[in-house]
């Protein structure tokens, strides 16, 4: 059975590219009939932040991704923190410094710098000069009686043949051992294992078959490789996510723009749609991946197309999504993460949603807490009122949060003095604004509530305009001043027969008195 594990390290709140990987995870998990679980990353003590792990596990629910092992559920791996777990890595440690694989340093930070200055002086891209390496077993145990602080070091001179890196998405990789520094770090001085280490280790013990990561491991893979040789370990199949990119072509940022997925929480969109812009940013045509002949052509080729790119605003649920996704056919190449296929996204879900009375009346109870809270004195926030405005806004709705964004005049009363408000006045003559009220007012005032139900609004003012020497546009653009205090939102008609006669005919007079006739 395949055993994926999604590793967040809790660091801070998930962000964009953590839920796309937990979400990969989750899809090649369900697809193959395998499970995924959730591990916590946690051996760098310097980084941590705390309840960074309950905000994961909030993303992860928000977005529908269950895993089936990991925190908050008991599973065969357990523990799933990897600070629970450093007496295993230390073991490990000392089988490789036993095998001759991996040797104790013992140099300073200030004696390291010195040697990479010096290395680097002499034009070697070499980042140490083994120095330790060359101990005796009696100097080492000296040492170490004598309360030495060391760092665990693997032999990279030592280390076992094995097949060149193969990852399901790139392909073969060229092995390219001189990127990496000289004999990497695998347990530090405190003890606390490196992600090289602690990595291996973990997905070995916990039978890990796939691991899907980001493309930055990319350079670390031959080491770990390396790792799993020293061992005389089976290594799980690899596969390396081209990152996501900002829509000016960098790298997604914490400290640029909205990454976090909590920002998206609480910016009311849609899990389905932000899932669906995840999955289908890197999505593309689905090939046949022969292996190369030659294993030292490191220029990765695709075979017979199988199936086309997705639309990059297609709309799958979470099975569809299962159904169709398939790791190789992911590119191989950076994407951009586009805001608007996201509002499209979104709003084209809602869209599907509150075209059934049931996805209306669902949509209208989730706002309803929201619309509360934005206007706690008003008496018109009921869920059957909301459902009325939500069907008046629809095209302008791209997420939850835009019924009290761009719908506010339907739950209080308009403020002429906003700014808003004085700007459409700017492009009004006063006395097209006197003409048109002294008009309207009386016409509104005549109409009972029995006659107002069924009310031809546009035809009403329309006879109106026409007895008034008042342009249409302007005529219009004085009553959308008046009965909604913005330029833009839903038709008069609509706005009118939601807030209901007694409030059309208030607002108006209060509109006239207000542009100084009594």
């Amino acid at each position: 059975m395949a055993l994926l594990r999604f590793a967040p390290s809790p660091t801070g709140q998930l962000h964009l590219g953590g839920l796309r990987m937990a979400l990969y995870n989750y899809l090649y998990a369900k697809k193959v009939g395998g499970k995924w679980m959730m591990r916590v990353e946690d051996t760098d003590t310097t980084r941590f932040v705390p309840d960074s792990v309950d905000g994961i596990r909030h993303a992860l629910d928000w977005a529908g991704l269950e895993y089936d092992y990991g925190p908050g559920k008991n599973g065969p791996h357990a523990p799933y923190f990897q600070s629970e777990r450093l007496d295993l890595y230390r073991s490990y440690a000392t089988k490789l410094l036993d095998s001759g694989h991996a040797y104790r340093c013992f140099c300073t930070v200030d004696k390291m710098q010195a040697i990479r200055e010096r290395l680097a002086r002499s034009g070697s891209n070499k980042t140490y000069d083994k120095t330790c390496l060359h101990l005796t077993e009696e100097e080492v145990a000296r040492k170490v009686r004598a309360g030495e602080k060391s760092v665990v070091r693997l032999n990279d001179s030592k280390v076992p043949s094995r097949p060149p890196p193969l990852d399901i998405v790139f392909g073969h990789i060229k092995d390219a051992h001189a990127s990496l520094s000289t004999d990497p770090i695998l347990l530090k001085t405190d003890l606390f294992p490196t992600y090289h280490l602690a990595s291996v280790v973990d997905d070995h013990e916990m039978g890990i078959t796939h691991v899907l990561r980001g493309e930055e491991w990319l350079l670390s893979y031959p080491l770990h490789l390396d790792l799993y040789a020293c061992f005389n370990l089976k290594p799980p199949q690899f596969a390396h996510i081209p990152i996501l990119l900002n829509p000016d072509g960098t790298k997604m940022s914490k400290r640029k723009g909205d990454v976090q997925v909590i920002d998206y929480i609480r910016g009311g969109w849609e899990p389905q749609a932000v899932l669906n812009w995840l999955a289908l940013t890197g999505w593309g045509a689905k090939h046949e991946m022969p292996l190369p002949s030659d294993p030292t052509d490191h220029h990765p080729r695709h075979g017979k197309l199988l199936q086309q790119a997705p639309d990059s605003t297609t709309l799958m649920t979470l099975p569809q999504m299962i159904n169709e996704f398939e790791l190789t056919a992911l590119t191989q190449r950076s994407s951009i993460l586009d805001p608007a296929k996201l509002e499209y996204l979104n709003k084209h879900l809602l869209m599907g949603v509150w075209s059934t009375p049931d996805g209306l009346q669902t949509l209208a109870e989730r706002a309803h807490s929201e619309v509360k809270g934005a206007f706690p004195t008003s008496s018109h926030t009921s869920v059957v009122y909301i459902k009325e405005v939500i069907s008046a806004l629809q095209g302008r709705v791209t997420n939850l949060h835009d019924i009290v964004r761009y719908g506010s005049f339907f739950f209080e009363e308009i403020d002429l003095d906003s700014e808003q408000s004085q700007a459409m006045l700017k492009r009004i003559k006063p006395e097209y604004r006197s003409e048109t009220l002294k008009a309207v007012i009386p016409v509104i005032n005549s109409i009972s509530e029995e006659e107002w139900k069924n009310l031809d609004f546009l035809a009403l003012i329309s006879k109106e305009q026409d007895s008034i020497e008042v342009p249409y546009k302007m005529f219009m653009t004085v009553l959308r001043h008046a009965l909604c205090g913005q330029k833009d939102g839903p038709t008069l008609a609509d706005v009118v027969r939601i807030i209901g006669r007694e409030r059309t005919f208030a607002r108006l007079s209060k509109s006239y008195q207000h542009s100084g006739n009594i």
